[in-house]
């Protein structure tokens, strides 16, 4: 009987583990130097995320959130427009849902020359 209960336990634990989705992709890639500022970023996931936050942060600005618009359904792939603010580091951080209901969070930085 505690082979079974510690069988299910593994299980459950590790579904739980693989349900968490990681960012396979992002445009601008992490660490990018640009010579201007993209019109848009994007994400790509390896599951399914509902976006619920996105927020930009610009040299030593205040953040400011993005418009998700209506991209607000479970997804793969997110593109969002964005406001070029000049030359110097932009720093894009995200949070969502995964389908599991976890919030799942990270970040990823570009540079303009």
């Amino acid at each position: 009987m505690k082979k079974l209960a510690t069988l299910v336990l593994m299980s459950t634990l590790a579904t739980g583990a693989l349900a968490h989705s990681r960012v396979d992709t992002t445009t601008p890639e992490n660490g990018a130097t640009l010579p201007s500022a993209p019109a848009e970023i994007s994400f790509t996931f390896a599951d399914d995320i509902r976006l619920t936050r996105v927020d930009l942060t610009h040299r030593d600005q205040t953040s400011v959130q993005l418009d998700l618009g209506d991209q607000t359904r479970f997804d793969r792939t997110f593109r969002l427009p964005l406001q070029g603010m000049g030359t110097g580091l932009y720093l894009i951080e995200w949070r969502g849902l995964g389908v599991d209901g976890h919030v799942m969070q990270g970040s990823f930085s570009f540079t303009v020359d």
